[in-house]
């Protein structure tokens, strides 16, 4: 009988939260995949088996309730009919109608918007210094998601302020102060959604919540708790992945004394820094038969969960996988997810990347850091709270 690798790798430790790669490459160095006792799941390191996982369909989203149910039921309702969190044909029925709101067609006519309001945004701060988290990357994909959704602007910061306690949950192990924080949170979001949801009914409009509302007339529409869930988690995944990419990779960069790439080039930039510092570093699967990946065998029930930070990081697929290339091409990365769970708002957020990169830069040429990012504290969701930086000389 084969032997099954084991890491101690400690999720939690202040080291690995800080910067998990030189870690993430000693145990990608040593397996594939391997099991992780303190989570009672595998973990795959490596970018084949990452790849491996998120395409096979004998592994799935399959959700449980979290316990206390009684308590968790705002959280849990938000969660249990949502699109990530099942599979085919569930899954397919809670995507399709979302899905036509994040097509090419549509996100190229949003660009106009998303450039409009990245400079309006940028009027507002101060070319001394400011903090491009809190006065730019944070409020714009808010504003566009909540635009399209059609949820007043006026909402933004609650929709920020909900998000970030639903979010940490996430987290290897969360205490009790976060997990009363994200159902106060779930349950706030989803009171607003379902007042939306009401005036919808009776005032239709030109957005992606009528058009949710109109599929339950329809045969295998969608309910009010599926219709709720849906927007609480396009608000969520619209904005929380583009501002953390938006501030990995850019305090990234100005660490490097980099600037994007020019011209139509700059796509490249923004697929490094979905590439360079994830900022979703581990997403779960269950199997629903046994799969064997990475030499190891997974067995029904039990859980494996892809490491996206590391795969990105594999030199066996890109070459100086620890610099950042600002025009690197090819680039292979996973930062989206791969097979049925590829993010649907992929399309949406490197257009919002490209465009708030285009305008920041072309408002401040010389920007720098002016003085030490803070960082969100979290191993799941990679971000920072706060980047200070400076206009630099006009």
């Amino acid at each position: 009988m084969r032997s099954v690798p084991t890491t101690s790798l400690d999720l939690t430790d202040p080291e690995v939260v800080a910067d998990p790669y030189p870690f993430l490459a000693q145990e990608r160095a040593r397996h594939p995949v391997a099991w992780h006792e303190p989570t009672e799941m595998f973990l795959a390191f490596d970018h084949a088996s990452v790849s491996a996982v998120q395409r096979d369909r004998r592994l799935g989203r399959l959700w449980r309730d979290r316990e206390p149910a009684d308590h968790l039921e705002p959280f849990n309702l938000l969660h249990r009919n949502q699109m990530m969190e099942n599979e085919p044909p569930a899954h397919t029925r809670l995507r399709r109608p979302v899905a036509a709101a994040f097509n090419r067609g549509h996100i190229e006519r949003l660009r106009p918007r998303v450039r409009e309001l990245a400079a309006s945004l940028l009027t507002e701060t101060d070319p001394a210094g400011f903090d491009v988290i809190g006065a730019y990357a944070e409020p714009l994909p808010v504003l566009v998601i909540a635009e399209l959704l059609g949820v007043p602007a006026s909402e933004a910061p609650s929709l920020r302020r909900w998000s970030q306690a639903i979010v940490r949950m996430y987290e290897p192990t969360p205490g009790p102060e976060v997990v009363d924080a994200a159902v106060a949170a779930a349950s706030e979001f989803a009171g607003l959604v379902r007042t939306l949801v009401a005036e919808r009914r009776r005032d239709p409009r030109d957005d992606l919540i009528t058009d949710l509302v109109s599929t339950g007339s329809t045969t295998g529409g969608l309910s009010e708790d599926e219709v709720v869930a849906a927007v609480v988690l396009l608000l969520n995944a619209g904005h929380e992945a583009s501002v953390n990419v938006f501030g990995n990779g850019l305090v990234a960069m100005l660490r490097r004394g980099l600037t994007p790439a020019g011209g139509s080039d700059l796509a490249l930039t923004v697929e490094e820094m979905l590439r360079f510092d994830s900022a979703l570093q581990l997403f779960e699967r269950t199997a629903i038969e046994e799969v064997e990946v990475g030499g190891v065998v997974v067995e029904p029930g039990q859980k494996i969960a892809v490491l996206l930070g590391s795969a990105n990081r594999d030199p066996a697929v890109f070459e100086a996988p620890d610099e950042f290339v600002v025009d690197r091409d090819p680039n292979n990365h996973v930062a989206f997810g791969v097979g049925v769970h590829f993010c649907l708002g992929a399309p949406l957020a490197r257009m919002e990347l490209f465009e708030s990169l285009t305008t920041l830069f072309a408002t401040y040429p010389s920007l720098a850091l002016a003085g030490e990012p803070e960082s969100r504290g979290t191993f799941v969701l990679r971000g920072y709270h706060s980047v200070p930086v400076t206009g630099g000389t006009p």
